[in-house]
């Protein structure tokens, strides 16, 4: 796990009440949050995109869907809504994504719904470093609690990666289960 992972893994959990961090974590925490404006990390993400997405449907089969995202700057620009619409065999995901800013901690917050039940997941937290965006949070799976990883890496102004992992070893190792490969539609 490298340094940003350790960061925002730790600031997830506090912010969830998840374990204690020694003073010294938490001052090292805040200090490298505090150190650069994030607020338009998610700029690259403005747009109308094609989406290639694989997902697993469990433990073993993935399923691939294709579709497009839609993502539009609200507030101002602090803030961004994405709606998602992609089809695959016998599966249809829509959904929509809200990103928010918060200038006082220089992280975001990423909240996803789905037309499938209309209820808004646990946030996700975390910032960008060097080119590359990790938000994490805690959620119930099978009955058990695990971390949720949301990743953006190879950004480029036509195209990114968008991947979700989970861990049941507090970030140890991570497990792919969402993987998305978007390509802007001019």
């Amino acid at each position: 796990m490298n340094s940003l992972q350790k960061i925002l893994l730790l600031g997830a959990l506090t912010m969830l009440g998840v374990g204690g961090l020694a003073p010294h974590a938490q001052a090292q925490n805040a200090a490298d949050t505090a150190q650069r404006d994030g607020s338009h990390d998610f700029d690259f993400n403005i747009g109308t995109w094609r989406t290639h997405i694989r997902t697993l449907t469990d433990a073993k089969t993935w399923t691939e869907l294709n579709g497009t995202v839609t993502v539009r700057k609200i507030w101002g620009g602090k803030a961004s809504m994405e709606e998602i619409d992609a089809r695959g065999p016998g599966q249809h995901l829509e959904g929509m994504t809200l990103f928010l800013y918060n200038p006082q901690s220089h992280q975001w917050s990423q909240t996803f719904a789905s037309t499938s039940d209309g209820i808004l997941e646990t946030p996700a937290i975390g910032g960008f470093k060097d080119g590359h965006g990790e938000l994490i949070d805690q959620e119930s799976y099978q009955g058990r609690m695990v971390l949720v990883r949301n990743q953006w890496s190879e950004i480029q102004p036509n195209s990114h990666h968008f991947e979700i992992s989970f861990s049941t070893d507090n970030g140890r190792t991570w497990q792919p289960n969402f993987v998305a490969d978007l390509s802007r539609i001019q």
